[in-house]
């Protein structure tokens, strides 16, 4: 016979159940903290650099840089006066230096001499040559009777060497010094000619002048046209120049379209 107690028990505990379950369905609160939903992760990820952090303070100039060279600082080049004519010092060994106008125009050097028996020059100062050769292009602007020259190894005390063209068609050779006040120039033919390339008139001529050791050698129009050696007066090194010189006409204007210094 079973025992008339079991059955309440059970009774009391099923019933004790469903109230426990009301009460949690009442409250709505879980019984677990939920779980993040999943996300897939992407796929090569372009990576994104670090940002800098701006400067405190922002530059208001642009950077120092260092200019470059300058012909003036140049030892060989091709002067074309674009930029004026600083490093060419004027001076004149007859007449008087306020009579050239020497300005630059249009990228070339120009002669302007307003008396005449005026023999004028300009030596670029800032470089001293030993062995050395000068190269001119210049163009005759006014009357046929005027000299071009060019000039190496000159020396304030000992001479210079001096290659003189005319416009006529000779040429010179000269020895130039100045007396021991630096007033007065003399000159001594080393050599003279003439040359049928000298293009005469309203004319462009290319002149050039090398000194090498004891040997001077002259060219007109790129033609090789006289080399002599000399022995007598022993220059050395020094500046080199370009001249304009007038004589008994006028005007005399001449322009060099460019000046080339270089190795023999």
């Amino acid at each position: 016979m079973k025992s008339q107690r079991s059955v309440p028990i059970i009774a009391s505990a099923v019933l004790l159940l469903l109230v426990s379950l009301a009460c949690g369905l009442a409250s709505g609160a879980p019984s677990v903290p939920p779980t993040a939903a999943y996300v897939p992760p992407a796929q090569n990820p372009t990576p994104v650099p670090p940002t800098a952090a701006p400067p405190t303070e922002l530059p208001t100039e642009p950077p120092t840089v260092a200019p470059p060279p300058t012909e003036a600082s140049q030892q060989f080049f091709t002067e074309e006066f674009d930029n004026g004519a600083e490093s060419w010092k004027p001076f004149v060994t007859h007449g008087e230096l306020s009579q050239l106008d020497m300005t630059t125009v249009d990228g070339k050097l120009s002669f302007d001499l307003k008396d005449k028996q005026l023999w004028t020059y300009a030596l670029y100062t800032p470089q001293n040559y030993t062995d050395v050769r000068v190269d001119v292009s210049v163009d005759n602007r006014g009357d046929n009777e005027n000299n071009i020259s060019l000039i190496c190894r000159y020396d304030q005390e000992k001479g210079w060497y001096e290659f003189s063209a005319a416009n006529n068609g000779l040429y010179w050779i000269y020895f130039g010094k100045w007396d021991s006040n630096g007033t007065t120039a003399s000159y001594s033919v080393i050599a003279d000619g003439g040359s049928n390339r000298i293009k005469q008139g309203l004319a462009i001529n290319t002149y050039a002048m090398t000194c090498k050791g004891n040997t001077i050698t002259v060219f007109i129009n790129d033609k090789e046209t006289r080399r002599v050696n000399d022995t007598s007066h022993g220059l050395r090194d020094g500046q080199i120049g370009i001249g304009v010189s007038s004589f008994t006409r006028l005007p005399i204007e001449v322009e060099f379209d460019w000046v080339k210094i270089s190795e023999p």
